[in-house]
């Protein structure tokens, strides 16, 4: 599901919002591009007034262009706010369950959020309910109490999860948190508001590891969040600026030259992700593709429903095991290795090899983040790869 043209500014289709949103007026010898305004501190008198930019950890101007950018391609009435980085967003979003509330969160979703979540909830800040997202009475079972009667007070929302590609109901599971009065969040970093609109589908809060596709680049570490509801905003706006969780002017910066590229790079890494799922799922070193894109992925039918594509992240499982999918990773060429994903550049990575990465992730699941280079470049590599692996592991 895809925001419609008429409510974008003046009835703009989003590949064309991430073009024009955010810049300066158009007064004569105007910059075209919005600057960079390094500067902590700013002249004011009398009482400070909502809206006052006062001192740098409350406000930029830097900051503006690109927040009020994000939340037109989220469809948001509301600026975003842009953090100094994803976890920092996760904070803040965490920071409006009630002391001693309750959690309601996917069992796979960015691991910084799992492990910040199970920490405080260790701390007994809250209760901590992990889900199969993907099975909605479950989650549903869950905001309503579970075993213990309490109801939720946040559900975290991740679809398609990370790594696990499950894709969640967000509609039907955003209707049933608004039934308890419980805060609806979700990452919507893997889809990108140009694929899925978290808001138009029910939700109160969109987050942002803009790091990965917003910015684009893998050169900058920032997050952001984005709401249509005043209070909530309010309560964010002041989390962000007591915790100092602010972004620096000139990483705005890059993140607002990285958005103008967005609806191109999206376009050009979804395509080759479908092209590179479809033969993964026929190779015989591969036990399993998790891609929504796939007829045959469990997510197919409900991703088709309310995402506009069908992302750039997909996850195999290597036959052979943990080894094997190594061994796969060891033998890439253009592949990078790496922590990260949504920049132009296509990464893979075991994803057990983080330590606290769940153990119902398999320990041969590789998540490739798929780049904007030459499809058949990469299919190359990877299959060479694989083929590689696969003989080592059949040499007695």
């Amino acid at each position: 599901m895809t925001l419609p043209a008429e409510q974008h500014p003046a009835g703009l289709a989003p590949d064309t919002v991430v073009v024009s949103a955010g810049r300066p007026a158009r007064n004569h010898d105007a910059p075209v591009n919005p600057p960079i305004v390094l500067s902590s501190t700013y002249v004011g008198t009398g009482a400070v007034e909502d809206g006052d930019r006062a001192y740098g950890r409350y406000s930029n101007p830097t900051w503006d262009p690109f927040e009020e950018a994000l939340s037109s391609l989220e469809g948001a009435s509301l600026p975003g706010l842009l953090y100094g980085s994803g976890l920092a967003a996760v904070s803040s979003a965490l920071s409006l369950i009630p002391a001693g509330g309750v959690l309601v969160m996917p069992r796979h979703s960015y691991q910084g959020a799992l492990v910040m979540a199970a920490e405080l909830a260790a701390k007994g800040l809250f209760s901590l309910r992990l889900v199969d997202i993907a099975d909605t009475e479950a989650v549903i079972e869950a905001l309503r109490g579970g075993g213990d009667g309490e109801t939720a007070n946040m559900l975290w929302l991740e679809s398609p999860t990370n790594p696990m590609l499950e894709v969640a109901d967000l509609q039907a599971l955003s209707l049933a948190a608004k039934a308890i009065n419980a805060v609806v969040v979700t990452d919507n970093t893997f889809s990108t508001p140009l694929v899925q609109q978290p808001l138009a589908l029910g939700s109160d809060i969109v987050l942002h590891s803009v790091t990965k596709y917003l910015a684009g680049h893998s050169d900058v570490v920032l997050g952001a969040l984005v709401t249509s509801n005043p209070e909530l905003r309010a309560q964010l706006l002041h989390h962000r600026s007591i915790h100092g969780a602010i972004a620096g002017p000139f990483e705005a910066w890059l993140a607002l030259r990285g958005l103008r590229t967005l609806a191109l790079r999206v376009e050009r890494s979804q395509a080759t992700a479908e092209l590179l799922a479809a033969r993964l799922h026929d190779h015989p070193q591969v036990e399993a593709v998790r891609f929504p894109g796939l007829s045959t992925d469990p997510g197919h039918a409900r991703a088709k429903q309310q995402m506009t594509g069908f992302g750039s992240i997909l996850a195999i499982e290597v036959a052979g095991g943990a080894a094997a999918a190594e061994a796969v990773v060891a033998q890439l060429r253009l592949w990078t290795p790496a922590t990260s994903l949504g920049g132009v550049e296509s990464l893979i990575e075991r994803r057990r090899r983080h330590t606290n990465e769940p153990e119902s992730v398999p320990d041969n699941l590789l998540r490739l983040s798929v780049g904007i280079e030459n499809a058949e470049d990469l299919w190359r590599d990877l299959a060479a790869a694989l083929e590689s692996a696969g003989s080592s592991r059949l040499v007695p």
